[in-house]
């Protein structure tokens, strides 16, 4: 077990490695900087050149890249290139927002999905389970920004139930309840596009197993249907839902830098999109690496999680069996 889990974390800071020097590399080889030099004055351009000596930027790339690493090594981002601040002192503000719009849709879907999954399982091809299948469907289908504007549209500019964007109301900075109400429709929009697939995979992963020998034995025994379901199959049909969670971060943050430019949600994804149109490369690589870094955490977290979720799962040295 405990060599199972070094070996993942070895292969995980592996795998960081490499995706931050290459995204490091590869922005720093894509053409323009962030300072247009053309229309600046003489005064104006030696302050630039002066900015790009003092941060190293007009050092080779190998050697930017060395004393990136360097100071990666002791938890330095580097400096912005546009109000030249240390990157350390905004991005984690923008990250805790992401991780805030990210983990209430994730709940909101896990809350929904699961027990109407498991009620679907159970009495397929009824109302119910048409119903999910038409929010499927939308949820397929529609992408991500035309659903947030239909939502802000809808109960923003004609209902005025709820704010339509922003985190907070400006005389209200700070408060928890005027944040949950900025917060509904941005997660919400979110939830929709994870819920379609999330009730179709427990849906399914529940209909393989409830036929199974071993419930049949629970039942004979006595077990009541309550336990058998959620005790017995829905630990077994979780194990497809762990990997699809996983597999998932990766386009829910996609989906989610969408949703806080619709939203006006100060996000990482809503960072990325004004640092690539204002080329500060430097920022770009540090959301690259904090996005990947918490990407790799979910994958490591989730090979653990299916040792302790199916008993069958036995970890021998550096290879998985299952018996």
């Amino acid at each position: 077990m405990w060599k199972f889990i070094l070996g993942r974390t070895l292969q995980s800071a592996f795998v960081l490695f490499i995706v931050a020097s290459v995204a490091f590399i590869l922005m720093h080889l894509m053409p323009g900087n962030p300072w247009a030099t053309l229309g600046m004055s003489e005064e104006e351009y030696k302050r630039v050149e002066e900015l790009k000596h003092a941060y190293g930027m007009d050092l080779p790339i190998y050697v930017q890249y060395f004393k990136w690493l360097k100071g990666l090594l002791h938890g330095d981002l580097g400096y912005g290139y546009n109000n030249m601040t240390a990157i350390n002192l905004f991005i984690w503000k923008f990250a805790k927002n992401s991780v805030i719009l990210l983990g209430t849709a994730w709940i909101i879907t896990l809350m929904i999905a699961i027990p109407w999954g498991i009620h679907n399982s159970r009495k397929p091809y009824g109302i119910s389970d048409r119903v999910a299948f038409f929010l499927g469907f939308i949820g397929f289908s529609v992408p991500a920004f035309v659903l947030g504007y239909w939502l802000q549209q809808l109960f923003a500019m004609q209902l005025f139930w709820l704010p339509p964007s922003s985190m907070h109301t400006p005389s209200k900075e700070g408060q928890i309840g005027d944040l949950i109400l900025h917060l509904i429709l941005p997660a919400t929009t979110v939830a929709l596009g994870m819920l379609a697939y999330y009730l179709k995979f427990i849906k399914d992963g529940m209909l393989e197993v409830l036929d199974s020998d071993y419930l049949m034995t629970a039942r004979a025994k006595g077990a009541s249907e309550r336990r058998v379901v959620y005790r017995h199959a829905l630990k077994n049909a979780l194990i497809p839902i762990i990997t699809l969670m996983a597999l998932d971060i990766p386009s829910l943050v996609a989906g989610s830098a969408i949703v806080e430019n619709v939203f006006n949600w100060n996000g990482l994804g809503r960072l990325m999109v004004g640092s690539a149109l204002q080329r500060d490369y430097a920022v770009l690589v540090a959301i690259i690496l904090i996005v990947s870094t918490f990407i790799v955490l979910i994958n490591w977290l989730t090979d653990i999680v299916y040792t302790i979720v199916d008993p069958r799962v036995r970890v021998y040295g550096r290879k998985v069996s299952v018996k």
